[in-house]
């Protein structure tokens, strides 16, 4: 058994999924906000593996979060960046 404290930590170059507990690679940006709190341009992000893209964006959704999904790749490239923002984190983070 691996010993959680010790274990080595995943490539921190390699983005993984948002999704409570997932440890997938990272393949598409849900890109947010909450009205109530940012301001219009404001966008954070959560970061979808293929199988956890689809609650993440209906969770987002049903609050009228949801702004953009688009490709890792596309993001990266700077088709869906404002600002210089990168990804974040976990949505357990927040």
């Amino acid at each position: 058994m691996t010993d959680r404290v010790t274990a080595p930590l995943s490539d921190a170059a390699t983005p993984v999924c948002s999704a409570k507990g997932c440890r997938e690679a990272a393949v598409w940006v849900l890109a947010w906000n909450n009205p109530k709190l940012h301001t219009p341009e404001r966008r954070k992000t959560w970061l979808a593996c293929e199988e956890h893209r689809e609650y993440l964006s209906r969770f987002l959704g049903v609050r009228g979060f949801l702004k953009d999904v688009v490709t890792l790749a596309d993001w990266e490239g700077g088709g869906g960046r404002e600002g210089g923002q990168e990804p974040e984190g976990s949505a357990a983070d927040r």
